[in-house]
C-alpha cells in the first residue's frame, strides 16, 4: 500500500507529487497518455507539435516568479519572444508582461517535476471508496489501487462527483463555473507571418498562436493553435464531436478573415473541446485537506484561470499536509 495516490499530472498534481515524493511513497494516475493536463503538448512528428491548451506563463506572485527563474536557469522554460499582436483596440498592450514557455513543450514543467515519480498513464479514476484507514481507487481500465491518502487535482465538477459523498465541506457549496473552449490545431503553407500570436476582438475566435515562433523546431509549413472565446465554447463544446468539420471550418474561416494571412492550403487540422478549461473567479481558500479522512484537493480553479494558481494551490496543500499529517 502506498502513502499517497495523486490524481492528475497537471501543474498541481506534478507540484504536490514532487514535494511528497521526497518523504512518502506515492503514485500519480493520469487519464491521458502523457503528463501536463491542460498544459499538454500535442506531437505531430519528431519535435514538431502544438501547445494544445496552455499557451504561455506570465508569473505574477513573488513565489512563482522565483520558481520560474530557477526553471529558466535549468533550461526547462524560456522567454517567448516576438510580436504579440492585439487586434482588439480595447485591450491595452503591456510590454512588461513576460511570456514564458517550455523549451520543448508547455508540459515541460510537469515532466521536470515528475521525472523521479512513479506515473501511471491511461488510468482514469472512476470510483473511490473509503475503508477504515485507507482508500480504494477503482479505474476504468479495471485496475485497483490502495492508498493511505488521496490527492485529487481534477476540475471542480469531477472532484465534487467523486468526493462529495465522503467530504462534508463548504467547498462544494461554491458555485464554480468552469470555462469551456474549442481548440483547433492547424498546419498550413508558409505565410510569412511576422507575429507570434494574435489577440482578437471577435466573439468566436479569441486567440491565435504561431507555434513556429516558439522556435522549438524548423519546418517548411506553419503550425497554428486557434482557441475559441469562452462564450463560444460554453455554447458549443458539448456538441462539437457531432459536427467536428463544421466547428473546425468556423474557426479556420475566422482565422483567415481576422489575420488576413495568405493561406493557400491546409495540410492538417484537429479540433478538441476543453469542457473544464478554467475558473475565472477565485475562491477564498487555496486548497483543501482533511487529515481524518486522508484526502486533499488542489487545482488552479481555487485561485483562478492561470497555471500559476495551480502551483500556488499545490504548495498551499503541501503546507497543510506537512503540518497536520
Amino acid at each position: 500500500m502506498i502513502d499517497f495516490a495523486v490524481i492528475g499530472s497537471g501543474i498541481s498534481g506534478a507540484t504536490i507529487s514532487n514535494k511528497l515524493n521526497k518523504k512518502y511513497s506515492i503514485k500519480v494516475f493520469e487519464k491521458a497518455k502523457g503528463v501536463g493536463g491542460r498544459s499538454s503538448f500535442k506531437r505531430y512528428k519528431d519535435k514538431i507539435g502544438f501547445d494544445h491548451g496552455l499557451q504561455y506563463i506570465s508569473p505574477r506572485s513573488k513565489e512563482f516568479k522565483s520558481f520560474t527563474k530557477k526553471l529558466i536557469k535549468k533550461r526547462i522554460i524560456k522567454h517567448w519572444k516576438g510580436n504579440h499582436e492585439f487586434l482588439n483596440e480595447r485591450v491595452k498592450r503591456n510590454k512588461k508582461h513576460m511570456k514564458l514557455i517550455g523549451v520543448r513543450g508547455n508540459n515541460d514543467i510537469s515532466k521536470h517535476l515528475l521525472k523521479n515519480v512513479n506515473c501511471n498513464f491511461q488510468s482514469e479514476l472512476s470510483e473511490i471508496e473509503r475503508q477504515k484507514d485507507y482508500w480504494t481507487l477503482k479505474f476504468k481500465n479495471k485496475s485497483i489501487t490502495y492508498s493511505k491518502n488521496l490527492i485529487i487535482t481534477a476540475p471542480f465538477p469531477q472532484v465534487k462527483k467523486l468526493a462529495s459523498k465522503f467530504i462534508k465541506t463548504r467547498l462544494f457549496k461554491n458555485k464554480v463555473k468552469m470555462n469551456s473552449s474549442l481548440t483547433v490545431l492547424l498546419i498550413t503553407n508558409k505565410t510569412g507571418c511576422k507575429f507570434s500570436s494574435f489577440f482578437t476582438n471577435d466573439n468566436i475566435l479569441g486567440w491565435v498562436s504561431n507555434e513556429n515562433s516558439k522556435k522549438r523546431f524548423k519546418y517548411n509549413k506553419d503550425l497554428w493553435v486557434l482557441q475559441s472565446t469562452y462564450e463560444y465554447g460554453k455554447n458549443h463544446t458539448d456538441n462539437y464531436r457531432k459536427k467536428r468539420k463544421f466547428y473546425t471550418r468556423v474557426l479556420i474561416n475566422k482565422f483567415k478573415k481576422l489575420t488576413k494571412l495568405k493561406i493557400k492550403k491546409v495540410y492538417f487540422s484537429h479540433i478538441h473541446g476543453w469542457k473544464y478549461s478554467s475558473n475565472s473567479k477565485p475562491l477564498k481558500t487555496k486548497s483543501y485537506w482533511n487529515k481524518k479522512l486522508g484526502i486533499g484537493i488542489c487545482a488552479d480553479w481555487f485561485g483562478g484561470p492561470r497555471l500559476e494558481n495551480g502551483w500556488l494551490s499545490a504548495n498551499s496543500l503541501y503546507k497543510k499536509i506537512n503540518i497536520k499529517i
